[in-house]
């Protein structure tokens, strides 16, 4: 039981790194200027950054709450989440 844990530790440590390498890999190619030219240095930089930021829908859930901190439902909560993902 003991070599089962361990050897399930291993994997999920291999995986968890590679899921964020894909991530951004897929950021990177996006990294394109109006143009459709590559971008470079910190223009790159920023581009990916922004790219992995816009990634974690989870934050715009939590930020879904009303005046008073209640969480949001239906349709308050879904314009609240478009609101905060920049109405994608």
């Amino acid at each position: 039981m003991k070599k089962i844990i361990i050897a399930l530790s291993v994997a999920f440590s291999f995986a968890i790194p590679s899921l964020a390498f894909a991530d951004q890999a897929a950021c990177e190619a996006k990294a394109v200027s109006k143009e459709g030219k590559p971008l470079y240095g910190a223009a790159k930089d920023a581009s990916i950054k922004k790219c992995m930021g816009d990634a974690k829908p989870n934050d715009c859930e939590e930020k879904a709450v009303s005046k008073d901190g209640k969480p949001l439902y239906g349709a308050a909560k879904a314009a609240s989440i478009k609101k905060c993902e920049g109405g994608k």
